[in-house]
Order: C-alpha cells, then structure tokens, then sequence
C-alpha cells in the first residue's frame, strides 16, 4: 500500500484515494481475489480522477434512488437455510419448528427479490454485516418478535463467530452479546408498547387483563440508555391488540377495549399511534442518541379459521403471491406507522438526526407460511398453549429482515463515503 502514503502526491489526492479504493472494495471485491497474490497489484493502478469520483457517485446515488428494496415478491432460494436448528443455539424452544416435527422445509427456501432491481438485496453476509459493524454498538428495542429478529441475527451471524454473554443483568428481556473479534455488541430491550405502561392487576386490582399505558411517556427501559447505541432498531405491535387504559397527562383518556363504564373505547390504532408519536419524539430529543434509529415496520400475524384464542392457526405451505391484499388491521397499523415516521422525519433533518424506515411489512405480510403454529412444543407436552401465528421458525422468513437490515447498512455506509467525498471536492 506504498501508493496511499507517496509523498508523489498531493495530501487531498491521497484522500481521494483511499476513498475510492474502500468504495470499491464494498462494490467489486470479488473481481480482486484472482490479483490478491500479487503484493504489487494496487501499485500498478493508475490514481483515480476527479470526474471517476464524481461518476462514482452519480452511480451510487442512483443506485440508491431507483431501488426500492421493500416492494417485490418472494422467489425460490434452494441454497437457504444458512444455518439449522442444530446448528445455533439461540434459538428459542418455541420457535425451534424442526425441532418439534414440522414436516416440511419448503418454508426457509426463498428470498426476497425487489422489483426493478434483482440484485437490490443479496442473501445475507454474515462477514460483510461484521465488517460494518466493527467497534459498533445494535440495540434491538421492542417485543418478542424484535427478540426474534435478534435471535435470527445470531443464528446467521454464527457462521463466522458466536457471541460471548456480556449482558449488565441476569434477565432475558435484556440479554447483550459481544462478537470479541470484531468488537460487536448488540443488545435488546424488552419493551413491547415502546411507552411506558404498567401490567393488568398492578395498579387496578379488579382488571386482571387491562395494561395501562401511558401514551406520552416514553419507556426510559429503553430511552436511557440508547446513546451508547450506534444503531437502534425501534418495532412494536401486537401487544397493543390487548385491552388497555389510556392515560396522557397523568390522566386517563379513554381505552381500547376495556369495557368499562364512563370510558370512550379510543380503539387501538389511537394508543398505537401515539406510542410511536412518543418513541420517535424521545429519539429526537436525545441528546446523547448520535447513531442511526431504523423504524422496522409491523410484522403481521397470520391466524386463519378464528383469532388466537378461537382456535385459528398458520398451516400454509407457501408464500402469498405478491397480489394479495394485507387485512385492515395490517394496512391501518402501517399506515399508522408510515404517517409518524414521515412526521418525524422531517425533525429529524433539521436536527441532523438520522431516521431511517425498515418497511418489511409487505414482505412479512406474504409469508403466512413461517409460523410456528404448533410445532413450538413436543406433541405430547401436557400444556395449553395456542397456535403461534406470531413469531416466526428459525429458521425461516424472519432470517430476511436482516437482508434488509444489512443493504440498509450498507447504504448508510455510502452515504458517509460519498459525503466524504463530496466535502473533499468543495
């Protein structure tokens, strides 16, 4: 690497160099490995120009602008699992299907293709993902399926190195991994409203199934401590099905579902709106919070012939076709989110935040085939538990949210490298 530190060239040019060089190595690597053996390759190149690191951009940039990763259709993946049951040992007994006799395994063999743009989203890296985060810091913040979602992560990242248990308490809810090679911690926050609510029976010992939730109060479980986060991965929704009361100013303002006398039913969507409204304000008024907070969109549940606790189930052996439409709950709940995040983003420019959208609710909504359903237990288990329609196999289609988390990251990635770039050239 004589080349970077010639003093033939002037200090910008030899900036100039080294960005070029890491841009390239993100995108064509692959093209290199048949030249690596000649210690003198790099030194046989030609400095780039200034219209190439322009025409860079450009091509990048474009990239960014005429790919939408988040809308496309669910192809064949023969080469998927990257991992199995057996092979990760973060995976929860509940969500281990293999395990408990699923017969079939057509469920983890796809992908998500996006239109327009095919390769748009590759199958996850597991040493690309750990290159980028190298010496950072993830938070996973919500409920179970965002523990899912980090689980999943785990398993996949297993391919390179498993974590040590670096958690600051004996707790599940709050369990932090590091990857000791490349300085990695990722961490989760159980926090399944984002708001800070109390369970049934704490503060109104006559209602053994109504949560209190206080709407524009934040949950300072997670709040505290995000900003010693470098990356902060924010979902929540299907504990906000539940009955609750409503409070805002320290007051009640009505419920969803509590069925009590002198007490408006606001319904859900209203507590679901302001909890994000709330969440997402507490990440801009952070003061400490100087990473990147990615909103990942509602993973929707997909019972059939009755609700949870009606005897619905999730027996399906395919994929929806890309045509089929969300239910309305689904469609509202996303919406809902869409609408706060867009609010909020505004704010966030102005401050120089950086807010980002994870939209896989259309992806997920097409996949009523990767349910536990009742391979979460043994057959035999004296136990009553109903159908899990709500989290997902590993492994299984929740493995691609870290597709997405990845391009998502990657492209954060060449937004530095380009506004380097263009800070340089000013």
């Amino acid at each position: 690497m004589e080349l970077l530190h010639s003093a033939t060239f002037p200090t910008k040019q030899k900036l100039l160099i080294v960005v070029i060089i890491a841009t390239a190595l993100l995108t064509i690597i692959p093209l290199l490995y048949p030249f690596l053996e000649d210690p003198n390759f790099l030194l046989k190149q030609q400095p780039p120009s200034q219209n190439s690191i322009i025409k860079l951009q450009d091509t990048v940039v474009a990239s960014h602008e005429g790919c939408d990763l988040f809308s496309g259709e669910w192809v064949p993946n023969p080469e998927a699992p990257y991992y199995t049951n057996t092979t990760c040992w973060a995976i929860h007994e509940h969500q281990n299907c293999m395990r408990f006799g699923r017969p079939d395994t057509d469920f983890f063999k796809w992908k998500w293709r996006p239109y327009g743009c095919e390769d748009g989203l590759p199958v996850f890296d597991p040493i690309r993902f750990l290159e980028i985060v190298r010496g950072k810091t993830m938070a996973f913040v919500g409920d179970s399926v965002s523990r899912n979602h980090m689980q999943s992560l785990i398993c996949l990242l297993s391919q390179v190195e498993y974590p040590v248990d670096a958690s600051v308490k004996d707790d599940d809810y709050f369990r932090r991994w590091t990857y000791e090679t490349y300085n990695f911690t990722m961490a989760a926050f159980w926090t399944p409203h984002l708001v800070k609510s109390t369970e049934p029976g704490k503060t109104h010992p006559k209602y053994t199934d109504i949560f209190d939730l206080y709407l524009d109060e934040a949950d300072e479980i997670w709040t505290a401590d995000i900003g010693d986060f470098d990356y902060v991965i924010i979902s929540s929704g299907h504990w906000h099905y539940r009955p609750s009361l409503y409070y805002e100013n320290k007051s009640v303002v009505g419920c969803h579902y509590c069925q009590l006398p002198n007490i408006t039913d606001l319904t859900m969507f209203y507590g679901y709106r302001k909890a994000f409204r709330t969440a997402l304000k507490a990440v801009l008024d952070s003061e400490s919070f100087k990473g990147v907070m990615y909103l990942r969109t509602f993973a929707p549940s997909h019972f059939e012939g009755g609700l949870w606790n009606e005897g619905g189930d999730c027996l399906r052996k395919q994929p929806y076709k890309s045509d089929v439409t969300q239910d309305e709950t689904t469609m509202m709940l996303h919406k809902i989110q869409l609408e706060e995040f867009q609010r909020a983003e505004e704010e966030a420019k102005q401050k120089g935040k950086r807010l980002r959208l994870l939209d896989t609710t259309q992806a997920m909504w097409l996949r009523p085939d990767g349910h536990p359903s009742h391979y979460g237990h043994m057959p035999e288990t004296n136990v009553t538990l109903y159908n899990d329609c709500v989290h997902w196999c590993l492994p299984g289609p929740i493995d691609n949210l870290n597709d997405f988390l990845l391009a998502m990251l990657k492209r954060e990635e060449d937004k530095g490298l380009l506004a380097q770039v263009r800070k340089m050239l000013s």
